[in-house]
């Protein structure tokens, strides 16, 4: 195992956003069993600290892999694309008024029915965005686009999670 791979060398998986959750799980545990310190009780100290640094390097890896908006994003820093910092991408101005129409629909909201209506316009904005991810990352070999999902997608999930605070707090007042 070499600790210097990319997280789909070491899973042993092809570099591409489509992936079977189950392909990854799999191999995750397959490699947490190889790497475990108990396995190495017998080899001393050293071993049993190199095979916690593998561990954490497993699990690391299974995060970004498990999760499509952490693998997409890695896969566009590994393609030289990374959706973080200086380099990262603008979002289109159409995305942004998206996001504000949203927002407005929030505090515009009557009801239950209003935000969950809402909540399902916000889960096929995702569905679309991971689409439009997939096919750039597979597809058309076009990370700086991906990226640009990549950001979105980021938006959307922020904004998906505070959604869904408000709607429970509606049907769990405290």
């Amino acid at each position: 195992m070499n600790p210097q791979s990319d997280d789909f060398e070491l899973f042993g998986l092809p570099a591409r956003f489509a992936q079977e959750l189950a392909d990854i799980e799999g191999r995750w545990k397959a490699l947490q069993r190889q790497a475990h310190p108990d396995q190495f009780a017998s080899h001393g100290g050293s071993a049993q600290r190199l095979a916690m640094q593998y561990a954490v390097r497993i699990n690391e890896a299974h995060a970004r892999l498990r999760d499509p908006v952490k693998r997409a994003a890695y896969l566009c820093a590994l393609r030289g694309h990374p959706v973080d910092g200086a380099q990262a991408p603008a979002l289109t101005p159409a995305f942004l008024t998206q996001q504000m129409l949203w927002r407005e629909a929030v505090e515009e909201a009557l009801g239950l029915d209003a935000l969950q209506a809402l909540a399902a316009e916000v889960a096929a904005a995702r569905e679309e965005a991971l689409c439009a991810c997939a096919q750039a990352l597979d597809g058309d070999s076009n990370p700086a686009q991906a990226a640009i999902h990549v950001r979105q997608l980021m938006f959307i999930g922020r904004f998906a999670q505070d959604l869904d605070e408000r709607i429970d707090a509606l049907l769990h007042p405290a």
